[in-house]
């Protein structure tokens, strides 16, 4: 079975989309807080998912590897992984947020469900987490058959995961990733294959900031 190389290229509701797959150990551009040795492949979540979100606004996609430079000379690497507010407002500041096709006003991490569901469906995105510790990328709300959803990009491509999959609604044919499992001893013990494009619950959804459409 052939794992899945760092992007994948698909299209979807009108998007041509490339998405960058946390799952290669390819990313191996150093992204590290205090000597800890972390990658892109292991703390880049938040840099691929402002890729993401910039990739669906504007159809460019930029070098994940050049923000993540820009993200450690500008405050926006800490311990568990990408500040998000911090680079961000970084980005506003040094005009790197209007190269990427949006503005963010500095209103940090919220949990507004109505506010996001909104700011969805007016053709904004959104950064937020799943789960805890993971960023992904949100791309669109609709409603179905009576519940509010979301459409996530997730670099780590998480559909199947276990705290994550009773909430899909929905995945994406095209944006499936095949990877390999390890056990503790770094034993390669199979192949899955996840969807990195889903639609998920609104409810969901935690710790989220705005980003706005240009």
């Amino acid at each position: 079975m052939e794992i899945t190389g760092k992007t994948i290229e698909f299209s979807y509701a009108g998007h041509a989309f490339t998405l960058c797959n946390q799952r290669s150990r390819d990313w191996t551009c150093p992204y590290a807080f205090e000597g800890n040795g972390s990658t892109l492949s292991n703390a880049g979540c938040g840099i691929f998912s402002i890729v993401h979100a910039s990739r669906w606004l504007t159809g460019v996609f930029h070098d994940p590897e050049q923000l993540a430079r820009f993200s450690l000379t500008h405050g926006g690497r800490y311990d568990g992984g990408t500040d998000r507010p911090a680079l961000l407002q970084a980005m506003v500041d040094c005009g790197e947020a209007e190269r990427f096709g949006f503005t963010y006003y500095g209103d940090g991490l919220r949990n507004d469900m109505p506010a996001l569901y909104e700011h969805l469906r007016a053709g904004h995105v959104a950064l937020c987490n799943l789960r805890e510790g993971h960023i992904v990328t949100l791309l669109a709300a609709r409603e179905q058959d009576g519940i509010q959803q979301v459409l996530a990009a997730d670099s780590y491509c998480e559909s199947a995961d276990s705290r994550i999959a009773d909430h899909v609604r929905e995945v994406i044919p095209g944006s499936e990733i095949i990877f390999e499992t390890r056990n503790a001893q770094g034993l390669t013990t199979g192949w899955m294959k996840s969807y990195s494009l889903f639609w998920a619950d609104l409810s969901i959804v935690r710790d989220f900031n705005l980003l706005y459409r240009l």
